[in-house]
């Protein structure tokens, strides 16, 4: 099985030199029994890499049970591993088997390591070493056969040297290490994983798939993604939500995420936990503001160019005044000797004007410039 393969076969989306060494590491390890210590930021996919691993393995047949370590209950996370016997606490009004046991046989993926507190991770490490634990109240060993996968967002030698983490667990859990990489360092991987998203949302809610533009794709690589891919995933999918037409362009996005421009901390990305009155509120707030903004810009824009170059249909009224017609000439003389100068990219036009990219799109539109654009659009 090719590497690419591999990829279709367990859903994994990408073509960057990173994600392809990864596959090329699951595809070595996959059919042992080695533990795995999966590491990387929320949001980054470590799960879809541990359902790999196991689907690939010699246990893909038997059960993959996923175990979230920093969302049960500290007093109840021993219970909820190795299980508990009837009446070994209160509650325990029945025999109830953990998820060691759930797994025999198949793979237990401790997701979140780095959550689970230091007292039960004595246990975790006799279990890993000898296969076998005591359920809570019990008088007898219960032995498994299971392989374990672990994930963290934290530093777990950093966890170590705090003495948050038992050392003798991290060295057995790191036998093999997978390092995923932030989305904002696999950039390249953006417009698979986009159309990925857009093709699985309209098939799973049987609506028509809309078209991305170019330009939407590159607004898209632009932002860093603190929250990787679930937090592209969510993008993708309230903006055809939202969406009225059947194209999603820059605009889809522009209250959806917002990409800090330079020398200003404004543009930052948007809560969507909100109602839907606060985000309308929120909407019409930052458009009366980038409004603002996008006059004052233009206008400094038109001011300097006419000091650097008078334009011939420039009429002036007095000292403060110029009409509005020739304002607009201006402006728009502006923008394309800006655009030429950049040879169509405009990106680097709206460097050369001093405004942000949103505006010369904008502008772009308004005054339909297209013969000075190059197919690169944006990039």
């Amino acid at each position: 099985m090719t590497v690419e393969e591999f990829q279709s076969k367990f859903g994994i989306i990408g073509k960057s030199r990173e994600i392809k060494d990864l596959v090329s590491v699951l595809m070595q390890v996959a059919e042992s029994d080695i533990t795995v210590l999966i590491n990387g930021e929320s949001g980054t996919g470590k799960e879809v890499f541990a359902r790999a691993l196991h689907g690939a393995s010699r246990r893909t047949g038997k059960n993959l049970v996923s175990v979230n370590c920093g969302a049960i209950p500290e007093g109840l996370l021993e219970s909820e591993l190795f299980g508990h016997e009837k009446g070994s606490f209160t509650g325990a009004t029945d025999k109830r088997k953990g998820y060691f046991e759930l797994a025999d046989g198949g793979t237990l993926f401790l997701d979140e390591i780095g959550e689970m507190p230091l007292t039960l991770q004595v246990k975790l490490l006799r279990a890993l070493e000898t296969k076998e634990f005591m359920k809570v109240g019990a008088e007898r060993i219960t032995k498994v056969d299971v392989r374990i996968i672990a994930a963290t967002n934290k530093d777990l030698q950093a966890e170590v040297e705090k003495r948050r983490f038992r050392e003798d667990l991290y060295f057995r859990l790191k036998a093999v290490t997978l390092q995923i990489p932030p989305l904002r360092k696999r950039k390249g991987d953006i417009d698979l994983l986009t159309h990925y998203f857009i093709r699985n949302y309209c098939t799973d809610n049987d609506i028509p798939e809309p078209d991305i533009t170019p330009d939407a794709v590159n607004y898209l690589r632009e932002y860093s993604w603190p929250g990787n891919i679930r937090e592209l995933k969510n993008t993708i999918e309230t903006a055809i939500a939202m969406s009225r037409n059947s194209v999603l362009s820059v605009e889809s996005f522009y209250h959806l995420i917002r990409i800090p421009e330079q020398s200003s901390s404004r543009n930052l990305p948007m809560p969507l936990n909100k109602s839907a009155e606060e985000v309308e509120r929120e909407f019409i707030k930052l458009a009366l503001f980038e409004l603002k903004k996008d006059i004052m810009d233009l206008k400094n824009i038109v001011l300097e160019t006419a000091e650097r170059k008078p334009v011939p249909d420039v009429r002036v009224h007095d000292e403060n005044e110029v009409s509005d017609m020739s304002m607009k000439s201006a402006e728009k003389a502006a923008i394309i000797r800006a655009l030429r100068k950049a040879k169509g990219n405009r990106r680097l036009a709206s460097v050369i004007l001093g405004i942000s990219e949103r505006t010369l799109y904008r502008k772009i539109e308004e005054y339909d410039i297209k013969e000075v654009i190059s197919d690169q659009g944006g990039s």
